[in-house]
């Protein structure tokens, strides 16, 4: 692989491990006790680094099919 190719497979490892931290987070009774507008922002937040992954992840893909 390529140095820019190691750093997008990396960050989009360290992004998924961000996610899935986020969604415990979110599923925890704790988030609850948020208030709406942080429950809100932190609910775009998810979508949009799911969204980012997914992106970096049709990238990598990319690079194995040319």
């Amino acid at each position: 692989m390529k140095p820019f190719q190691v750093r997008v497979t990396n960050e989009k490892t360290e992004l998924d491990t961000k996610i899935a931290s986020l969604k415990d987070f979110i599923n925890h009774t704790q988030f609850a006790t948020l208030n709406g507008d942080e429950q809100k922002l932190l609910s775009q937040q998810l979508e949009v680094m799911i969204q980012y992954s997914n992106i970096l992840g049709e990238r990598i893909l990319g690079w194995h099919v040319t």
